[in-house]
């Protein structure tokens, strides 16, 4: 993750209970510039799957206005770590303007949803995970097609894990990812329920072809880059948004039919 320019932690304390406290405007615009490479590091992750009429600069305008929202929601007495808070926040906000533009024809995003139904109706049938060959044949296309159209998905849609992480009852965090706890107590039942959803998606994660599983172990969890991924594994950062948006498809499809086990 980006580190913001260091600042001494009792500057930063003393700084969230002048803006908290009293409001106070330089304590505040101070704090923004601390976070502000928050911003810039978050457009980082979701321009995976950035459409090609939308520039960073569109993703940096949203996630600033997340951040924003962040700090004036922030509570620094519960021991959360605002990083952790506000990456939420600033992604959902991101989000949220991508979808707000609208860019997606009605035709394309029912062919995507074609794609992520064939998808989930192969693997429930085969009990394992489809090729692409075989998904082509489901759909009634070549592998060629089959692999423009994936592609035409990565640059189409939003498609993330943490659109599958999220709590439908918790919609100011509906973006969270596994490693943000949230800041509020929650019900035993619900934390039971959240634990076994984090070890079904773990599982569905294990049953990944190996390359979709290295692109999404890399990017979730070991926080790199498209193109530090597509070095590493030798291909194009396009290839990487392919994969990308292949497990994405199957783990939302695993998802849906409950095929978790």
């Amino acid at each position: 993750m980006a580190n913001p320019k260091k600042i001494d932690a009792n500057k930063i304390d003393a700084l969230w209970r002048d803006y908290k406290t009293f409001q106070d405007k330089h304590a505040r615009d101070v704090l923004i510039r601390h976070y502000a490479p928050l911003v810039k590091y978050v457009a980082g992750r979701v321009a995976i799957n950035l459409p090609k009429n939308v520039e960073e600069g569109d993703l940096i305008g949203y996630g600033s206005l997340g951040l924003l929202d962040a700090m004036e929601r922030f509570d620094p007495q519960r021991g959360v770590k605002f990083e952790t808070y506000a990456i939420a926040r600033i992604r959902g906000a991101m989000i949220d303007g991508l979808r707000s533009m609208d860019w997606v024809p009605v035709s394309v995003r029912h062919r995507n949803r074609r794609i992520e139904e064939a998808i989930r109706n192969l693997e429930n049938r085969l009990g394992r995970s489809a090729t692409d060959a075989e998904v082509a044949e489901e759909l009634g296309i070549t592998v060629e097609e089959y692999e423009k159209r994936i592609q035409d998905m990565a640059s189409s849609a939003i498609l993330s894990l943490e659109d599958i992480w999220a709590r439908p009852e918790d919609p100011e965090n509906s973006f969270r990812t596994p490693e943000i706890r949230d800041d509020r107590a929650r019900d035993p039942l619900d934390e039971a329920e959240w634990t076994l959803r984090k070890e079904a998606l773990a599982k569905a994660i294990a049953r990944l072809p190996e390359r979709e599983r290295l692109v999404v172990t890399l990017y979730y969890y070991e926080g790199l880059t498209v193109k530090e991924i597509a070095k590493i594994m030798g291909v194009s950062p396009s290839r990487i948004s392919q994969l990308h948006t292949k497990a994405v498809a199957r783990l939302r499809g695993a998802f849906a039919s409950g095929n978790l086990d």
